[in-house]
C-alpha cells in the first residue's frame, strides 16, 4: 500500500511547514494539526495513511494520543521528538509506533524514514486476499490472511510489526536469524537499529508470556534470535 495522505502533529508551526515542503515534493497529500485533539478530528473525517506526531504538546501529549490511536488502528505512526533518550525511544516503540525520530534529524532523513515505513507496509500488507494460509507450531497459530494470532485458542492482539516477527520466525523455526536479516526482512532500510528491533521483540514476547507450551525466541547474543519449541519434561 503506497501512502497518500500523511498527518503531522506538532504545535510548532514552522516544523509543519518545512516537513510539509519536504514531503509535498514527493507527492503526498500532506495535512496537519497542532494537537492531538484536532487530529483526532481529521482522523474521522480524512482516510491517513501514516501520522507523524510530536510527543511534547499542549493537552493530550503524543504518548497518550499514540497509546489511544492504537485501540482502534494499526496506521503507521512515526515519532517526532526533541527527546533523545533510550527510554524515550524505548516506550515510544513499546506503545506501538513504527519509528522514532528526532528533531536533529534533517528533513530529507525524516522523508526517508517515512518511506522506509511505506515500503514495508507494502510488502506486509494489512490484510491478505485468498485461500487462508494457518501457520501452527505446538499452539501457537498465526493467520496469514486475516493477519491474526491465537495462542492456545485465545486471541492474541499484536501490532503490524510484532505480527510480521513472528510470521519471520515461525517460518524460520529453528535457524538463527540476525539482526541484519531481520531489518532487511520486516523493515527493509538502512535507518532502522538493532535497538529496536530488541524492542519489538520484546513486546512479542511479553504479549505471549502468560501462555504455555508454546516456541520460544531465544535470544542469540550479539548475534539475533532463534525461534524453536519448548523442550518438554
Amino acid at each position: 500500500m503506497a501512502f497518500k495522505n500523511i498527518l503531522i502533529v506538532d504545535d510548532h508551526v514552522e516544523i509543519i511547514q518545512l516537513m510539509t515542503d519536504f514531503l509535498e515534493v514527493e507527492n503526498y497529500n500532506i495535512f496537519s494539526a497542532e494537537d492531538a485533539e484536532e487530529a483526532e478530528c481529521l482522523l474521522r473525517q480524512v482516510k491517513i495513511d501514516c501520522i507523524i506526531l510530536d510527543i511534547m504538546m499542549p493537552g493530550i501529549d503524543g504518548f497518550t494520543f499514540c497509546k489511544k490511536i492504537r485501540k482502534e488502528s494499526e496506521v503507521p505512526i512515526l515519532f517526532l521528538s526533541a527527546h533523545q533518550t533510550d527510554a524515550d525511544k524505548i516506550r515510544g516503540l513499546t506503545l506501538g509506533a513504527d519509528d522514532y525520530i528526532v528533531k536533529t534529524a534533517s528533513p530529507s532523513e525524516i522523508v526517508a524514514r517515512v518511506k522506509a515505513v511505506e515500503r514495508r507496509i507494502a510488502v506486509h500488507p494489512q490484510r491478505s486476499i485468498g485461500t487462508q494460509r494457518i501457520l501452527s507450531i505446538d499452539q501457537l497459530e498465526l493467520n496469514l490472511d486475516t493477519r491474526s494470532v491465537k495462542a492456545a485458542h485465545q486471541e492474541v492482539d499484536l501490532t503490524s510489526i510484532e505480527f510480521n516477527l513472528l510470521h519471520y520466525f515461525m517460518e524460520n523455526e529453528g535457524i538463527v536469524l540476525t539482526y541484519e536479516q531481520i531489518i532487511e526482512k520486516i523493515w527493509d532500510d538502512d535507518v532502522t537499529g538493532f535497538h529496536s528491533v530488541r524492542v519489538h521483540v520484546a513486546n512479542l514476547r511479553e504479549k505471549l508470556a502468560s501462555f504455555t507450551s508454546l516456541p520460544e525466541i531465544k535470544t542469540i547474543r550479539s548475534v539475533g534470535y532463534q525461534l524453536h519449541k519448548k523442550a518438554r519434561g
